[in-house]
């Protein structure tokens, strides 16, 4: 691709990187972990290594009962949705354009129900639409193709153009990217498609907790975005990144999702697909 970092190269459908983040990486992501080591420990507490089964089987529930109960997750995602502050809009001038990573569309669920269905971050369309609106001359680029390992025709893109005309963005504004499976993808698909002039000035819309993470990406193939984080999980004070979780579900939900976030940007980081370790303004 023209303009892109030697590093950055347009990717093949089925790469390794792609397969092993949907298989190890979602193995290492701590609820399946620990369920996975409760299991094996049963396992072994049925054998001469009943000890050992035992012992894990322990750790297992203890971690989980941790993981879904304690701060865990909100201390472990303040520093990522902390790292980029909220726009400014009074210091800055009107954007050039937008861009807005998918996640919020469950693709599969939206075929079965032939309409869009967004089961989270929803904060992505709603505040790409509120700055399309007040800012009618910025062009949307929309990243989001099929996250699923096993691909199918359906793309998130497609829904979203729905709903974005349904919040009162006009269907010729948007620029639709079909191709990405995940954000090293939405970098280098949507520079491409953005194709942004000298001087341009692009926002990035994504949740507050994933910025770190897109912005290195950006960074590295050689698109400047403006960080506009959205969907905070964590409030601000003490007592909200120390406070427990209510439901064992938020708890485990929040605390995969920050362990999901870090070792994306180690794994990232590690095959020199981003700009730093852990980006930053």
């Amino acid at each position: 691709m023209a303009g892109a970092s030697p590093a950055m190269t347009i990717p093949e459908r089925g790469g390794l990187f792609f397969i092993l983040s949907k298989t190890v990486g979602v193995l290492l992501l701590p609820t399946t972990f620990l369920i996975v080591l409760g299991l094996a420990g049963a396992l072994l507490a049925m054998t001469r290594f009943a000890l050992i089964g035992r012992r894990l089987m322990i750790a297992a529930i203890v971690l989980l009962a941790l993981a879904a109960f304690s701060p865990l997750g909100n201390i472990l995602l303040y520093p990522l949705e902390s790292r980029f502050p909220a726009w400014d809009a009074a210091r800055s001038g009107p954007p050039d354009g937008i861009v807005v990573l998918g996640g919020p569309i469950d693709v599969d669920l939206s075929v079965a129900h032939d309409t869009p269905v967004i089961t989270a971050a929803a904060d992505r369309l709603i505040a790409a639409a509120e700055l399309g609106r007040k800012y009618p001359n910025a062009r949307i680029v929309f990243s989001g193709g099929s996250p699923n390992l096993i691909d199918n025709d359906a793309r998130e893109a497609d829904y979203a153009a729905l709903i974005f005309e349904s919040l009162g963005v006009d269907r010729s504004r948007l620029i639709m990217d079909r191709r990405s499976r995940n954000t090293y993808e939405n970098a280098l698909f949507s520079k491409q498609l953005a194709a942004a002039k000298a001087g341009e000035r692009w926002l990035l819309v994504t949740s507050a907790f994933h910025m770190p993470r897109a912005i290195g990406l950006f960074r590295k193939a050689g698109f400047a975005v403006e960080p506009y984080p959205v969907d905070w999980r964590v409030g601000r004070s003490a007592a909200d990144i120390l406070s427990p979780a209510e439901y064992a579900g938020d708890g485990l939900r929040r605390t995969d999702t920050a362990v999901r976030e870090w070792l994306g940007l180690v794994a990232y980081w590690l095959a020199g697909r981003t700009s730093a370790l852990f980006p930053g303004p």
